[in-house]
């Protein structure tokens, strides 16, 4: 990671995953299930914190969108995408609203916890 992706990062307030991301963790996860379970999973993190509410869930269009009701003022958008039966990718897309549009890191954090959390509920696929 270079230095100015560093100050970037640090000194934006909005952070997407991507499959070639400069940043190992905010690469692309890909999971071996299907699109369906991998909604069900989002979702079902998304319920059971109280500090989380779901705004949307389009299973059409595979995006499920949440917003923090507590602490910093985030919103969240998952976007899943079945690339072949039973490989599905997820990305994210966390904004954090605040005065001066710096969070000091903190969407990054929150796409690092939403992807531990789903590396323990499905099978987290290395090669792709």
């Amino acid at each position: 990671m270079s230095i100015g992706y560093k100050i970037r990062k640090f000194f934006s307030n909005h952070v997407e995953t991507k499959d070639r991301h400069e940043d190992k963790k905010l690469q692309t996860h890909y999971y071996k299930a299907s699109k369906d379970s991998v909604m069900k999973v989002i979702e079902t993190y998304f319920q059971s914190k109280d500090t989380y509410s779901i705004n949307a869930v389009s299973k059409e269009h595979g995006e499920i969108s949440a917003t923090t009701k507590k602490g910093k003022r985030v919103f969240v958008v998952a976007t899943i995408i079945m690339v072949r039966p039973y490989h599905t990718a997820v990305d994210f897309s966390v904004t954090t609203e605040s005065l001066l549009q710096i969070d000091f890191g903190h969407s990054s954090k929150v796409i690092q916890e939403l992807y531990e959390h789903m590396n323990k509920e499905l099978q987290l696929i290395t090669e792709h």
